[in-house]
C-alpha cells in the first residue's frame, strides 16, 4: 500500500466514525447541519475540486462532476424541505471514495505484481578490467567484454560461458520452474539469475539489444495497442455521460411541468439517476483486465505486444505451425551416407560446402565430420536459399541440396526408403549418393496439439521445407489436420495466404522467429516461439514464446481465451446492473442507497473480477467457449 493510499484510508475511516457520530450525537439545526456539512467537505473536497477544475478546462462530464452534481443537489433538498437528512448524500460521497480507494488499491496491486514478475532488469555488471572485476552500468559494456557473474546475480547482458559453470533460474523469462545448467560455450540470457557457480561470459551483443531489454520493451509498450472492446468502452463513455446528464435534467424538469408531482420528489430522482448513472466499472474493469492478463501471460513466459493481440488471440480458430524449430527440436543428427562411393570422401566434401552455412541440416553435417577443415581446398562457394549449395572444391563440381537442385540440374536423385531428411550430393554432374538427416520430434509436440484442439481450435496444418514423406510421418503422428512440403520461405507466405482466404476465423501462425518472419507478419497473429533472441521475432511477432515449448501455444490461447471471458463479464454485468438501477431510480423505486451499490459496489465487482485474469494456468482446459 503507498504513502496515498494509507491517507485516503484514515481519512476514509475518520469520515465513517465522523458520520456516525453525527447520527448518535443529540444534534439539532444549525449544529447538526454544520456537523454533517463539515464530514461532507472532510470526505469529499478532492472531488469537489476535480470537478470544479474539469468545469474550468471544459471537461464537464467527468465521474467527479457526477458526484458533485448528484450529493450538492441531495444536500441542497435536504436544506429546502428542512428535513435535517444528509445522510445519503455524505453516503454517497463517503462510499464513492471508498470504491476509489479499493480501485487504486486493486490496479497498484495488479502492477505491483507485474512489476515483480518482471524484475529482471540487471542493476550493474562485473567488468573484467587488466583481471580485476570493476562495477559498471551494463549499457556501458562494450559488446566481446568478459564480465563475472557471481552466485545470487542476474546475468546482465547476453553473451556466451567461457570460464566456469553454474545453474540458472530462468523462470522470469521463461516461466519454466526448473533450472538450467550451463557450461563452457553454453549460450545465457541477461535477466537469468546465476544460482550456484561463478561464471565468466563474454558478451555478444549491447545492452540495448540484450534478452532483458527486448523483454522489457515489450511489456512496458503493451498497453500503447487498445483492443477493439477497449476502444468501444472509451467511445461508450463518452456519449454516454452527456447524454445521461440531459436525462437527469429532463427528469428534474419534464414530469413536474406535465403535473405528475412536485419539482423536490423528480429533483431527487434525478439526483439519485446521476448518482447511479456514473460508468467508472466499466472504464476501469475493461482495461484493467487486459492489462492484468499481459501481465499473468508474462509470468508464464508468454510476451503480448498489446490487447488488441490478446483480443485476436482469443478468436483464432486455425493454427499453422513451422516444423523445423516449432514441432521439431531443430537439432540435426546425421544418422546415414547412402552411397556406392566411398562415404568418408562425400561427408569430407559435404562438411567443406557447408562449413559457411547456419542452416541447421548445413550444421548437421559439419559436426558429423568433426575434423579440421582447410577452406583453402573451396575455389568457390554459392548458397541457393531452400534448393541447396553448389561449390568447386579440389577442381571439382560439388552438388549438395533437395531433389529439385538435383532436377533442375539434370541429375536424377534416388529417394532413400527410411524416415529423415535426404540431402542429394552429385559429384561433376554425377549422381554420387545421399545424405539422411533425422529431426526429432519435440516430447510436448503431440500433447500442444491435443490440447488445441480441446480448446476449439478447427483447422492444424503444417508447412515445411522438408520431403512429403517426412512431412507426411510427423503430420500422423501428432495428429495435425494437413500440411504442405518442400516449400520455400516465398511459398510459405502463399500458402498462409490460401489457408486465410479458405478458413474462417481468425488464424495464428507459430514458427521459430528467425526464418518465418514474412509469414509471422501475415498471420492474423503471429507467434514466435523461442525466438526473443531474435531481432527478427521481435520485430515480426504479435506473440513471442520465451520458452521453446510447443505448450506454450494452447496456454496462450487459454490465457487469451479467459481475459476476454472476464472482458465479457464485465461489459455485460456492468452495462445490465446500470440499465436495472436506472430504470428503477427514474422511477421512483430506487432511493440514493441503491444508487450506491450500483455505481461503487458493481465497480468494486467488476475489479475484482478484472483482477483474476493475473491468474494463469499450466494446463490447458477444455474448451470452455463451446466453440464447434
Amino acid at each position: 500500500m503507498t504513502r496515498k493510499q494509507k491517507k485516503n484510508l484514515i481519512r476514509i475511516l475518520l469520515a465513517t466514525l465522523w458520520l456516525v457520530l453525527c447520527n448518535l450525537l443529540p444534534l439539532t439545526g444549525i449544529c447538526r447541519g454544520a456537523a454533517f456539512l463539515g464530514c461532507y467537505f472532510f470526505i469529499g473536497y478532492d472531488i469537489l475540486r476535480k470537478a470544479w477544475l474539469g468545469m474550468i478546462r471544459g471537461n464537464v462530464f467527468s465521474e467527479s462532476f457526477l458526484m458533485a452534481v448528484a450529493t450538492v443537489g441531495a444536500i441542497a433538498l435536504a436544506i429546502m424541505e428542512k428535513t435535517g437528512d444528509y445522510n445519503e448524500a455524505v453516503a454517497v460521497m463517503l462510499f464513492y471514495q471508498l470504491g476509489e480507494w479499493f480501485q487504486s488499491y486493486a490496479v497498484g496491486k495488479s502492477r505491483r505484481n507485474i512489476a515483480a514478475l518482471m524484475d529482471i532488469r540487471p542493476e550493474y555488471a562485473n567488468l573484467l578490467q587488466n583481471g580485476e572485476a570493476v562495477q559498471v552500468a551494463p549499457d556501458t559494456v562494450p559488446v566481446g567484454s568478459e564480465i563475472l557473474v557471481y552466485p545470487g546475480e542476474k546475468i546482465p547482458l547476453d553473451g556466451i560461458v567461457v570460464r566456469g559453470n553454474t545453474t540458472l533460474d530462468t523462470a522470469a523469462l521463461t516461466g519454466e520452474s526448473l533450472p538450467r545448467e550451463v557450461t563452457e560455450q553454453d549460450a545465457v540470457l541477461s535477466g537469468c539469475i546465476n544460482l550456484t557457480g561463478r561464471i565468466t561470459v563474454k558478451t555478444t551483443g549491447s545492452y540495448e539489444n540484450s534478452t532483458v531489454s527486448k523483454i522489457l520493451e515489450l511489456v512496458e509498450n503493451a498497453s500503447g495497442r487498445k483492443s477493439k472492446t477497449e476502444n468501444f468502452t472509451a467511445r461508450f463513455a463518452r456519449g454516454y455521460t452527456p447524454f445521461v446528464c440531459a436525462s437527469a435534467l429532463l427528469l428534474a424538469v419534464l414530469p413536474p411541468l406535465l403535473g405528475l408531482g412536485t419539482f423536490a420528489i423528480w429533483l431527487y430522482r434525478a439526483l439519485t439517476f446521476l448518482v447511479i448513472s456514473c460508468p467508472c466499472a466499466l472504464v476501469i474493469s475493461v482495461p484493467l483486465s487486459f492489462f492484468a492478463a499481459i501481465g499473468g501471460a508474462s509470468r508464464e513466459g508468454i510476451l503480448i505486444k498489446g490487447s488488441n493481440y490478446l483480443e485476436a488471440l482469443a478468436e483464432v480458430r486455425n493454427v499453422v505451425l513451422d516444423k523445423t524449430g516449432t514441432l521439431t527440436k531443430g537439432e540435426f543428427v546425421l544418422t546415414e551416407i547412402i552411397t556406392e562411393a566411398e562415404p568418408a570422401l562425400l561427408l569430407e566434401y559435404a562438411a567443406l560446402a557447408e562449413c559457411g552455412s547456419n542452416h541447421p541440416i548445413a550444421k548437421s553435417i559439419v559436426r558429423a565430420w568433426a575434423r579440421e577443415q582447410n577452406q583453402d581446398r573451396i575455389e568457390s562457394l554459392q548458397e541457393q536459399g531452400g534448393w541447396g549449395v553448389t561449390a568447386r572444391i579440389d577442381g571439382r563440381e560439388i552438388v549438395l541440396g533437395n531433389a529439385r537442385l538435383m532436377e533442375r540440374l539434370n541429375i536424377t536423385p534416388v529417394a532413400p526408403d527410411k524416415p529423415g531428411t535426404a540431402v542429394y550430393m552429385a559429384v561433376d554432374g554425377s549422381y554420387a549418393g545421399c545424405l539422411l538427416v533425422t529431426d526429432a520430434v519435440k516430447k510436448t509436440a503431440a500433447e500442444a496439439l491435443t490440447k488445441l484442439k480441446g480448446l476449439g481450435v478447427r483447422n492444424t496444418v503444417m508447412l515445411t521445407g522438408d520431403s512429403a514423406e517426412n512431412a507426411a510421418v510427423i503430420a500422423k503422428s501428432l495428429g495435425i489436420d494437413g500440411y504442405y512440403a518442400q516449400l520455400l520461405p516465398g511459398d510459405k507466405v502463399e500458402k498462409l495466404e490460401e489457408i486465410l482466404e479458405k478458413q474462417p476465423g481468425k488464424t495464428a501462425f507459430v514458427g521459430d522467429g528467425i526464418n518465418d518472419a514474412p509469414v509471422l507478419t501475415r498471420a492474423d497473429v503471429g507467434i514466435a516461439m523461442g525466438g526473443i533472441g531474435s531481432d527478427a521475432a521481435i520485430a515480426a511477432a504479435d506473440v513471442v514464446l520465451m520458452e521453446d515449448n510447443p505448450l506454450k501455444i494452447p496456454q496462450a490461447i487459454q490465457i487469451a481465451r479467459r481475459c476476454m471471458a472476464i472482458v465479457r463479464q464485465n461489459v455485460c454485468f456492468s452495462i445490465g446492473v446500470k440499465l436495472l438501477c436506472l430504470i428503477l431510480g427514474a422511477s421512483g423505486l430506487a432511493d440514493m442507497w441503491l444508487a450506491i451499490f450500483a455505481d461503487v459496489g458493481v465497480m468494486v465487482l467488476a475489479v475484482l473480477n478484472a483482477t483474476r485474469a493475473l491468474q494463469t494456468k499450466k494446463e490447458a482446459a477444455p474448451n470452455a467457449y463451446n466453440v464447434q
